[in-house]
């Protein structure tokens, strides 16, 4: 298990603020297989905080982080999991869809997202492009707060 800074996640992802929706890695454990990513999981969090800006205006009397805003820091969290170091050197993750999103409870600043991730199939398409599959489940307090299922394209340009 490992866990990863701020720094190491922007070594990773090309998103800064106020886009960059995961700020720490706090465990990513590999699958049975060292050279693939399926099995792969990764534990992050996002700390929710007043400041943020999408609660200007959702909503200003009673502020709620946006779903489509979840699934876009559980895709992050996702991409990270499918990150297997030096040789993805130029890696970048492109959403490709999303099925089975489950919204159960509200999102409001001062929570603690939780992000659990997995990666349950990989696809070689060409020698530079894969398709992934991942598993995806946010937590606040031990409670799921929304979930989904994201596949995703990963494009290795060298």
């Amino acid at each position: 298990m490992t866990e990863w800074s701020i720094g190491k996640v922007q070594e990773i992802l090309p998103h800064r603020y106020p886009f960059l929706l995961i700020d720490r890695v706090v465990s990513v454990t590999d699958g049975q297989k060292k050279d693939s990513r399926v099995g792969r999981k990764l534990k992050a969090i996002k700390c929710v905080t007043v400041n943020e800006e999408y609660f200007n205006g959702h909503f200003p009397k009673k502020p709620i982080m946006p779903g489509v805003l979840q699934i876009e820091a559980m895709a992050q969290a996702g991409g990270l999991a499918c990150y297997l170091g030096e040789q993805d050197k130029n890696f970048e993750l492109l959403i490709a869809g999303i099925q089975k999103a489950k919204f159960r409870n509200q999102v409001i600043p001062g929570d603690v997202l939780n992000f659990e991730v997995e990666v349950v199939k990989e696809r070689k398409m060409r020698a530079e492009t894969t398709l992934v599959v991942i598993d995806c489940k946010a937590f606040v307090n031990g409670v799921v707060v929304s979930e989904c299922e994201i596949m995703a394209s990963i494009h290795l340009n060298k």
